[in-house]
Protein backbone atom coordinates (compact mmCIF):
# COMPACT_ATOMS: atom_id res chain seq x y z
CA UNK A 1 0.00 0.00 0.00
CA UNK A 2 1.26 3.33 -1.04
CA UNK A 3 2.65 5.61 1.82
CA UNK A 4 -0.43 8.97 2.29
CA UNK A 5 1.81 11.04 4.36
CA UNK A 6 3.02 14.43 3.00
CA UNK A 7 6.48 14.79 2.01
CA UNK A 8 8.25 17.99 2.96
CA UNK A 9 11.15 19.51 0.46
CA UNK A 10 13.94 21.38 2.07
CA UNK A 11 12.63 24.60 1.28
CA UNK A 12 8.81 23.90 2.51
CA UNK A 13 10.40 22.27 5.61
CA UNK A 14 12.28 25.61 6.24
CA UNK A 15 8.74 27.33 6.06
CA UNK A 16 7.10 25.09 9.06
CA UNK A 17 10.33 25.69 11.36
CA UNK A 18 9.11 28.93 13.04
CA UNK A 19 5.21 28.22 13.10
CA UNK A 20 4.27 26.98 17.04
CA UNK A 21 1.39 25.02 15.25
CA UNK A 22 4.20 22.26 14.09
CA UNK A 23 6.32 19.93 15.96
CA UNK A 24 9.42 18.46 14.09
CA UNK A 25 10.50 15.20 15.64
CA UNK A 26 13.75 13.91 15.34
CA UNK A 27 13.47 10.04 14.71
CA UNK A 28 17.27 9.42 15.23
CA UNK A 29 19.02 8.02 18.55
CA UNK A 30 19.05 10.13 21.24
CA UNK A 31 22.73 10.02 20.26
CA UNK A 32 22.31 11.31 17.33
CA UNK A 33 20.39 14.02 18.32
CA UNK A 34 22.89 15.25 20.77
CA UNK A 35 25.39 15.70 17.92
CA UNK A 36 27.34 11.94 17.24
CA UNK A 37 27.95 11.34 13.36
CA UNK A 38 26.62 7.93 13.37
CA UNK A 39 25.76 7.88 9.74
CA UNK A 40 28.88 10.34 8.49
CA UNK A 41 27.06 13.15 8.26
CA UNK A 42 28.70 16.24 7.44
CA UNK A 43 27.10 18.21 10.66
CA UNK A 44 26.05 16.55 13.79
CA UNK A 45 23.11 17.32 15.95
CA UNK A 46 19.57 18.16 14.83
CA UNK A 47 17.46 20.40 13.35
CA UNK A 48 16.54 23.55 15.37
CA UNK A 49 13.64 23.76 17.15
CA UNK A 50 13.15 19.66 17.05
CA UNK A 51 12.70 17.05 19.98
CA UNK A 52 13.87 13.87 20.22
CA UNK A 53 11.96 10.99 19.71
CA UNK A 54 13.77 7.85 18.76
CA UNK A 55 12.24 5.16 16.58
CA UNK A 56 13.37 2.68 19.30
CA UNK A 57 10.77 4.18 21.95
CA UNK A 58 7.70 2.59 19.55
CA UNK A 59 8.49 -0.72 21.35
CA UNK A 60 7.73 0.82 24.52
CA UNK A 61 4.22 0.11 25.85
CA UNK A 62 4.39 3.47 27.72
CA UNK A 63 5.22 5.32 24.27
CA UNK A 64 2.18 7.76 23.78
CA UNK A 65 2.75 8.63 27.32
CA UNK A 66 6.32 10.16 26.28
CA UNK A 67 4.27 11.55 23.72
CA UNK A 68 2.01 13.59 25.69
CA UNK A 69 4.88 14.51 27.91
CA UNK A 70 6.68 16.20 25.13
CA UNK A 71 3.93 18.36 24.78
CA UNK A 72 3.15 16.45 21.46
CA UNK A 73 -1.13 17.13 20.92
CA UNK A 74 -3.08 15.95 18.41
CA UNK A 75 -3.85 19.21 17.18
CA UNK A 76 -0.50 19.72 16.10
CA UNK A 77 1.32 19.39 12.95
CA UNK A 78 3.95 16.86 13.84
CA UNK A 79 7.04 16.45 11.04
CA UNK A 80 8.65 13.58 11.37
CA UNK A 81 12.68 12.92 9.92
CA UNK A 82 15.05 10.23 10.99
CA UNK A 83 18.25 8.99 8.90
CA UNK A 84 16.15 7.05 6.40
CA UNK A 85 12.67 7.46 5.17
CA UNK A 86 11.96 4.08 6.85
CA UNK A 87 12.80 5.85 10.10
CA UNK A 88 10.61 8.39 10.00
CA UNK A 89 7.69 6.36 8.48
CA UNK A 90 7.92 3.82 11.81
CA UNK A 91 7.64 7.02 13.82
CA UNK A 92 4.96 8.91 11.93
CA UNK A 93 2.81 4.98 11.96
CA UNK A 94 2.63 5.30 15.29
CA UNK A 95 1.30 8.96 15.73
CA UNK A 96 -1.38 7.98 13.19
CA UNK A 97 -2.18 4.90 15.39
CA UNK A 98 -2.72 7.06 18.17
CA UNK A 99 -4.95 9.80 16.22
CA UNK A 100 -3.05 12.31 15.54
CA UNK A 101 -4.34 13.51 11.71
CA UNK A 102 -1.54 15.99 10.42
CA UNK A 103 1.76 14.11 10.00
CA UNK A 104 4.73 15.13 7.59
CA UNK A 105 7.67 13.63 6.86
CA UNK A 106 10.98 14.98 5.81
CA UNK A 107 13.28 12.76 4.01
CA UNK A 108 16.21 14.77 2.97
CA UNK A 109 17.80 15.23 6.52
CA UNK A 110 21.17 13.30 5.57
CA UNK A 111 21.63 13.82 1.88
CA UNK A 112 20.59 17.88 2.17
CA UNK A 113 20.10 19.28 5.64
CA UNK A 114 23.37 18.39 7.59
CA UNK A 115 25.28 19.50 4.16
CA UNK A 116 24.16 23.00 3.98
CA UNK A 117 25.45 25.32 6.45
CA UNK A 118 22.57 27.67 5.93
CA UNK A 119 20.51 25.30 7.49
CA UNK A 120 19.95 25.80 11.11
CA UNK A 121 21.11 22.62 13.65
CA UNK A 122 21.90 22.27 17.46
CA UNK A 123 23.74 20.20 19.19
CA UNK A 124 24.47 19.48 23.14
CA UNK A 125 27.88 21.38 23.51
CA UNK A 126 29.87 18.85 25.04
CA UNK A 127 28.45 15.82 23.37
CA UNK A 128 31.28 14.02 22.90
CA UNK A 129 31.54 12.92 27.05
CA UNK A 130 28.39 11.18 26.53
CA UNK A 131 29.28 7.84 24.46
CA UNK A 132 27.43 5.79 22.98
CA UNK A 133 27.26 1.82 22.64
CA UNK A 134 28.60 1.06 19.73
CA UNK A 135 31.89 4.03 20.69
CA UNK A 136 32.49 1.87 23.12
CA UNK A 137 32.46 -1.43 21.13
CA UNK A 138 35.16 0.12 18.94
CA UNK A 139 37.11 1.11 21.27
CA UNK A 140 37.54 -2.48 23.27
CA UNK A 141 37.78 -3.62 19.57
CA UNK A 142 40.94 -1.90 18.97
CA UNK A 143 39.06 0.25 16.55
CA UNK A 144 39.90 3.74 16.58
CA UNK A 145 36.51 5.68 17.85
CA UNK A 146 35.45 8.66 16.48
CA UNK A 147 36.52 12.05 18.58
CA UNK A 148 38.72 9.93 20.14
CA UNK A 149 42.66 10.52 20.29
CA UNK A 150 44.14 8.98 23.13
CA UNK A 151 46.25 5.99 23.75
CA UNK A 152 44.96 5.00 27.12
CA UNK A 153 41.86 4.04 28.98
CA UNK A 154 39.79 2.37 31.61
CA UNK A 155 36.01 1.42 31.47
CA UNK A 156 35.03 1.19 34.83
CA UNK A 157 31.46 -0.89 35.97
CA UNK A 158 30.71 1.75 38.87
CA UNK A 159 28.47 0.36 41.79
CA UNK A 160 27.91 0.93 45.39
CA UNK A 161 28.79 -1.87 48.13
CA UNK A 162 27.89 -4.51 45.49
CA UNK A 163 30.36 -6.85 43.74
CA UNK A 164 28.11 -9.22 42.55
CA UNK A 165 26.56 -6.43 40.29
CA UNK A 166 30.10 -6.62 38.37
CA UNK A 167 30.17 -10.71 38.51
CA UNK A 168 27.02 -11.49 36.90
CA UNK A 169 27.73 -9.49 34.00
CA UNK A 170 29.55 -6.41 32.82
CA UNK A 171 30.88 -4.81 29.13
CA UNK A 172 34.43 -6.95 28.43
CA UNK A 173 37.45 -5.11 29.77
CA UNK A 174 35.66 -3.00 32.17
CA UNK A 175 37.30 -3.08 35.66
CA UNK A 176 34.90 -2.79 38.75
CA UNK A 177 34.75 0.77 40.57
CA UNK A 178 32.84 1.11 44.11
CA UNK A 179 31.47 4.40 45.05
CA UNK A 180 33.91 4.24 48.15
CA UNK A 181 36.67 4.18 46.41
CA UNK A 182 35.76 7.68 45.71
CA UNK A 183 33.82 8.97 48.49
CA UNK A 184 33.75 8.50 52.57
CA UNK A 185 30.79 6.82 53.93
CA UNK A 186 31.48 9.00 57.48
CA UNK A 187 30.45 11.92 55.46
CA UNK A 188 29.41 10.73 52.12
CA UNK A 189 31.20 13.51 50.50
CA UNK A 190 34.46 12.95 48.13
CA UNK A 191 37.53 11.51 49.75
CA UNK A 192 40.21 13.49 50.62
CA UNK A 193 43.08 14.36 47.74
CA UNK A 194 45.57 11.85 48.88
CA UNK A 195 42.89 9.04 49.07
CA UNK A 196 41.63 10.04 45.78
CA UNK A 197 45.12 10.32 44.35
CA UNK A 198 46.14 6.63 45.73
CA UNK A 199 42.54 5.18 44.85
CA UNK A 200 42.47 6.32 40.85
CA UNK A 201 46.47 5.06 40.77
CA UNK A 202 44.96 1.90 42.09
CA UNK A 203 42.57 1.65 39.43
CA UNK A 204 45.21 2.74 36.96
CA UNK A 205 43.89 6.15 36.09
CA UNK A 206 45.79 8.62 35.78
CA UNK A 207 45.00 12.64 34.93
CA UNK A 208 45.50 11.76 31.13
CA UNK A 209 43.80 8.41 30.89
CA UNK A 210 40.19 8.72 29.28
CA UNK A 211 37.73 6.85 31.78
CA UNK A 212 34.19 5.67 30.66
CA UNK A 213 31.90 5.48 33.60
CA UNK A 214 28.66 3.13 33.27
CA UNK A 215 26.38 1.38 35.65
CA UNK A 216 23.33 -0.75 36.16
CA UNK A 217 19.86 0.65 36.93
CA UNK A 218 18.04 -2.53 39.08
CA UNK A 219 14.79 -0.46 40.30
CA UNK A 220 16.17 0.10 43.89
CA UNK A 221 13.96 -0.16 46.76
CA UNK A 222 13.98 2.59 49.50
CA UNK A 223 12.86 -0.09 52.28
CA UNK A 224 16.10 -2.08 51.36
CA UNK A 225 19.07 -1.69 53.34
CA UNK A 226 21.84 -0.27 50.74
CA UNK A 227 19.19 1.46 47.97
CA UNK A 228 22.37 2.75 46.15
CA UNK A 229 23.52 -0.59 45.05
CA UNK A 230 20.41 -0.94 42.64
CA UNK A 231 21.13 2.58 41.04
CA UNK A 232 24.41 1.84 39.10
CA UNK A 233 23.78 4.26 36.80
CA UNK A 234 23.67 7.13 39.11
CA UNK A 235 26.48 5.70 40.56
CA UNK A 236 28.39 6.01 37.22
CA UNK A 237 27.75 9.98 37.35
CA UNK A 238 28.95 10.86 40.97
CA UNK A 239 32.18 9.03 39.97
CA UNK A 240 32.59 10.62 36.70
CA UNK A 241 31.64 14.48 38.77
CA UNK A 242 34.67 13.83 41.43
CA UNK A 243 37.13 12.24 39.00
CA UNK A 244 36.68 15.66 37.05
CA UNK A 245 37.04 17.47 40.05
CA UNK A 246 40.34 15.32 40.82
CA UNK A 247 41.60 16.23 37.18
CA UNK A 248 40.90 13.51 35.32
CA UNK A 249 40.92 15.30 31.46
CA UNK A 250 38.65 13.15 29.67
CA UNK A 251 35.90 11.62 31.53
CA UNK A 252 32.89 10.02 29.66
CA UNK A 253 29.69 8.54 30.56
CA UNK A 254 28.03 5.69 28.46
CA UNK A 255 24.47 7.24 27.80
CA UNK A 256 22.30 4.91 29.59
CA UNK A 257 24.83 2.58 30.54
CA UNK A 258 23.77 -1.09 30.99
CA UNK A 259 20.83 -1.09 29.13
CA UNK A 260 21.79 1.09 26.54
CA UNK A 261 24.96 -2.09 25.90
CA UNK A 262 22.35 -4.55 25.58
CA UNK A 263 19.68 -2.97 23.09
CA UNK A 264 22.30 -2.89 20.88
CA UNK A 265 22.40 -6.69 21.37
CA UNK A 266 25.94 -6.67 22.52
CA UNK A 267 26.87 -9.55 24.94
CA UNK A 268 28.22 -8.76 28.39
CA UNK A 269 30.97 -10.88 30.16
CA UNK A 270 31.16 -12.64 33.92
CA UNK A 271 35.38 -12.62 33.07
CA UNK A 272 37.28 -10.19 35.89
CA UNK A 273 39.50 -7.81 34.43
CA UNK A 274 41.57 -6.45 37.04
CA UNK A 275 43.15 -3.13 37.27
CA UNK A 276 46.89 -2.31 36.53
CA UNK A 277 47.60 -0.01 39.63
CA UNK A 278 50.34 2.73 37.97
CA UNK A 279 52.10 5.06 40.41
CA UNK A 280 51.32 8.90 39.56
CA UNK A 281 48.10 10.67 38.86
CA UNK A 282 50.22 12.96 37.46
CA UNK A 283 48.54 16.45 38.54
CA UNK A 284 47.79 17.94 41.63
CA UNK A 285 44.36 17.21 43.32
CA UNK A 286 42.17 18.41 43.16
CA UNK A 287 42.79 20.03 39.79
CA UNK A 288 39.50 21.86 38.98
CA UNK A 289 38.39 22.43 43.00
CA UNK A 290 35.67 24.89 41.67
CA UNK A 291 33.61 22.23 40.78
CA UNK A 292 32.76 21.10 44.12
CA UNK A 293 31.55 23.38 47.07
CA UNK A 294 31.25 22.96 50.71
CA UNK A 295 29.10 24.27 53.10
CA UNK A 296 30.61 27.85 53.82
CA UNK A 297 30.70 28.48 50.15
CA UNK A 298 27.09 26.79 49.60
CA UNK A 299 25.72 29.65 52.65
CA UNK A 300 27.63 32.27 50.23
CA UNK A 301 25.87 31.23 47.48
CA UNK A 302 22.46 31.42 49.25
CA UNK A 303 23.46 35.49 49.80
CA UNK A 304 24.39 35.77 46.17
CA UNK A 305 22.13 37.46 43.44
CA UNK A 306 24.39 35.94 40.82
CA UNK A 307 24.32 32.12 42.26
CA UNK A 308 21.92 29.36 43.71
CA UNK A 309 21.66 26.72 45.26
CA UNK A 310 19.93 23.97 43.54
CA UNK A 311 17.74 20.93 45.09
CA UNK A 312 17.71 17.99 43.29
CA UNK A 313 15.25 16.11 45.67
CA UNK A 314 11.48 14.68 45.21
CA UNK A 315 8.87 17.19 46.33
CA UNK A 316 8.10 15.20 49.06
CA UNK A 317 12.15 15.37 50.40
CA UNK A 318 11.86 18.94 50.03
CA UNK A 319 8.24 19.83 51.67
CA UNK A 320 9.95 17.80 54.75
CA UNK A 321 7.53 14.52 54.11
CA UNK A 322 10.36 12.52 54.36
CA UNK A 323 14.06 12.93 54.73
CA UNK A 324 14.43 10.78 52.03
CA UNK A 325 17.09 8.31 53.34
CA UNK A 326 16.77 5.72 56.31
CA UNK A 327 19.84 7.01 57.37
CA UNK A 328 18.78 10.57 58.03
CA UNK A 329 16.49 11.48 60.34
CA UNK A 330 16.27 15.21 59.65
CA UNK A 331 13.01 16.57 57.28
CA UNK A 332 13.11 19.75 55.39
CA UNK A 333 15.28 21.47 53.06
CA UNK A 334 17.69 24.22 53.27
CA UNK A 335 15.84 28.01 53.21
CA UNK A 336 16.49 29.66 49.80
CA UNK A 337 17.42 26.56 47.90
CA UNK A 338 15.35 26.48 44.55
CA UNK A 339 13.77 23.35 43.92
CA UNK A 340 15.41 20.75 41.00
CA UNK A 341 13.11 18.01 41.19
CA UNK A 342 15.16 14.86 40.47
CA UNK A 343 11.56 12.54 40.47
CA UNK A 344 10.12 10.53 42.87
CA UNK A 345 12.74 9.45 45.56
CA UNK A 346 16.57 9.51 46.77
CA UNK A 347 17.19 6.74 43.56
CA UNK A 348 15.07 7.87 40.63
CA UNK A 349 16.08 10.53 38.31
CA UNK A 350 13.40 9.97 36.10
CA UNK A 351 12.69 14.11 35.34
CA UNK A 352 16.53 14.00 33.65
CA UNK A 353 16.36 10.36 32.05
CA UNK A 354 14.35 8.96 29.16
CA UNK A 355 12.45 5.95 30.19
CA UNK A 356 15.73 3.78 28.54
CA UNK A 357 18.02 5.32 31.34
CA UNK A 358 19.75 7.79 28.58
CA UNK A 359 20.22 10.86 30.08
CA UNK A 360 17.20 13.27 28.86
CA UNK A 361 16.58 16.24 25.92
CA UNK A 362 19.12 18.70 26.49
CA UNK A 363 16.22 21.18 25.80
CA UNK A 364 13.68 20.19 28.11
CA UNK A 365 15.69 20.01 31.28
CA UNK A 366 17.14 23.69 29.97
CA UNK A 367 13.57 24.70 29.89
CA UNK A 368 12.93 22.99 33.08
CA UNK A 369 15.34 25.25 35.28
CA UNK A 370 14.67 28.10 33.43
CA UNK A 371 11.07 28.24 34.97
CA UNK A 372 12.44 28.09 38.21
CA UNK A 373 14.82 30.68 37.50
CA UNK A 374 17.64 28.45 37.05
CA UNK A 375 19.93 30.08 34.17
CA UNK A 376 23.35 29.89 32.82
CA UNK A 377 24.51 33.45 33.94
CA UNK A 378 24.43 32.47 37.34
CA UNK A 379 27.08 30.20 39.70
CA UNK A 380 24.69 26.95 40.19
CA UNK A 381 25.49 24.28 42.86
CA UNK A 382 23.14 20.90 42.92
CA UNK A 383 22.86 19.08 45.93
CA UNK A 384 20.69 16.41 47.10
CA UNK A 385 20.65 14.10 50.17
CA UNK A 386 23.92 13.12 49.99
CA UNK A 387 25.56 14.13 46.35
CA UNK A 388 24.47 11.33 43.60
CA UNK A 389 21.70 13.04 42.45
CA UNK A 390 23.30 16.44 42.72
CA UNK A 391 26.03 15.17 40.43
CA UNK A 392 23.87 13.91 37.58
CA UNK A 393 21.80 17.31 37.73
CA UNK A 394 25.27 18.53 37.77
CA UNK A 395 26.15 16.87 34.85
CA UNK A 396 23.75 17.39 33.41
CA UNK A 397 24.38 21.87 33.25
CA UNK A 398 27.99 20.79 32.39
CA UNK A 399 27.19 19.19 28.94
CA UNK A 400 25.15 21.64 28.03
CA UNK A 401 28.51 24.09 28.46
CA UNK A 402 26.66 26.19 31.58
CA UNK A 403 30.32 28.21 32.60
CA UNK A 404 29.52 27.77 36.42
CA UNK A 405 28.20 24.98 37.61
CA UNK A 406 29.22 22.83 41.23
CA UNK A 407 28.18 20.30 43.60
CA UNK A 408 27.48 20.97 47.03
CA UNK A 409 29.06 17.91 47.67
CA UNK A 410 27.88 18.48 51.98
CA UNK A 411 24.11 18.41 50.74
CA UNK A 412 20.79 17.98 53.42
CA UNK A 413 23.01 15.06 55.13
CA UNK A 414 25.32 17.72 56.18
CA UNK A 415 23.67 20.66 56.78
CA UNK A 416 20.77 18.68 58.91
CA UNK A 417 23.62 17.30 60.75
CA UNK A 418 24.35 20.64 61.84
CA UNK A 419 21.85 21.94 64.31
CA UNK A 420 23.11 26.10 63.63
CA UNK A 421 22.12 25.69 60.14
CA UNK A 422 18.10 26.73 59.60
CA UNK A 423 15.62 24.54 57.99
CA UNK A 424 12.39 24.82 56.39
CA UNK A 425 9.24 22.57 56.05
CA UNK A 426 6.43 23.02 54.23
CA UNK A 427 5.01 24.40 50.49
CA UNK A 428 6.96 27.79 50.02
CA UNK A 429 5.37 30.69 49.96
CA UNK A 430 5.02 32.89 46.57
Amino acid sequence: MKNHYNYLKTEELKKHLNNRANILIDARPIDAYNGWKLKGEKRGGHISGAKSLPVKWTNYIDWIEIVRSKGMEPGHDIIVYGYDQDEAEDVARMFEQAGYEKISIYPYFLNEWTGNHDLPMEQLERYRRLVYPQWVKSLISSEKPPEYDNDKYVICHAHYRNPADYEIGHIPGAIALDTLELESPETWNRRSPQELKENLEMHGITHDTTVVLYGRFSFPKNEDPFPGSSAGQLAAIRCAAIMMYAGVKDVRVLNGGVQSWLDEGFRLTKVETLPEALKDFGTKIPANPELFVDTDFAKEMLRSKDAGLVCIRSWNEYIGEVSGYNYIEKKGRIPGAIFGNCGTDAYHMENYRNLDHTIREFHEVSDIWRAENITPDKHLAFYCGTGWRGSEAFYNAWLMGWPKVSVYDGGWFEWSNDPKNPVETGVPEE
